[in-house]
């Protein structure tokens, strides 16, 4: 258990109840239309019923929980149709977070989109040596950093709020590649150094179009 019960359900206790089922949801642990019943979250994660249904309710807003009237809480599904679904909604949101981006981005942007890109390269060294899930973690949130880093000069929260939704969707079919070795790291790093130079460089085109190309592969595999 990772909280002992208590009567406080504040803010942080919600925020470290998500993160865990997150997680566990992101691995695998908690299997895709899994129900979640609230007392064997309570036993297996701590918290009150409280906490533990405003966790689930913000799960259910990041798309990661359902929820009926009649059936209570579910793992949301996998099926092919719901990864071809967060991998279009991904592309179009952050290709129009790129575009704009690359129209308003100044010079520190560029420098924290390297910055981003030096982080990851180095987190994909670290879980390519030893795939742990430490190591996948610190991956998979230095990938969610440099993709965020590509939209951040666009302008708009909302559509940054969007990006971090549906990357949060993704996360699931992203591990499940790593842990089935389907993610081919040499092309990943290929593309990824291509996307900076073009962004650096404001070719919209190409950096459009391999962002395009990164995230199908990161949410599918290698074609």
């Amino acid at each position: 258990m990772l909280f002992s019960k208590s009567k406080s359900d504040d803010v942080t206790v919600v925020a470290m109840l998500a993160s865990a089922l997150r997680r566990d949801i992101s691995f695998g642990t908690l299997r895709p239309d899994q129900k979640l019943k609230i007392e064997e979250l309570r036993q297996r994660y701590g918290g009150s019923n409280h906490s533990m249904r405003e966790t689930l309710r913000m799960l259910g807003a990041e798309g990661l929980v359902e929820s009926t009237a009649q059936r209570g809480f579910r793992v949301t599904s996998a099926t092919e149709d719901d990864l071809r679904d967060v991998m279009q909604v991904r592309i179009e949101i952050e290709r129009t977070g790129l575009e704009w981006s690359l129209k308003h981005g100044d010079v520190h942007w560029e420098g924290r989109v390297m910055a981003a890109h030096h982080a990851l390269r180095k987190s994909e060294r670290d879980v390519r040596e030893n795939p742990d899930d430490l190591t996948a973690l610190q991956w998979d949130e230095a990938s969610r950093a440099f993709f965020a880093s590509l939209i951040e000069a666009s302008g708009s929260p909302r559509l940054i709020g969007l990006q971090q939704k549906f990357f949060d969707q993704s996360r699931r079919y992203r591990l499940a590649l790593l842990r089935e070795g389907k993610l081919d790291f040499d092309k990943r790093s290929e593309r990824q150094k291509k996307l900076v130079e073009a962004v650096l460089a404001r070719d919209n085109e190409a950096a459009l179009d391999t962002l395009t190309k990164e995230i199908e592969a990161e949410i599918r595999g290698e074609a």
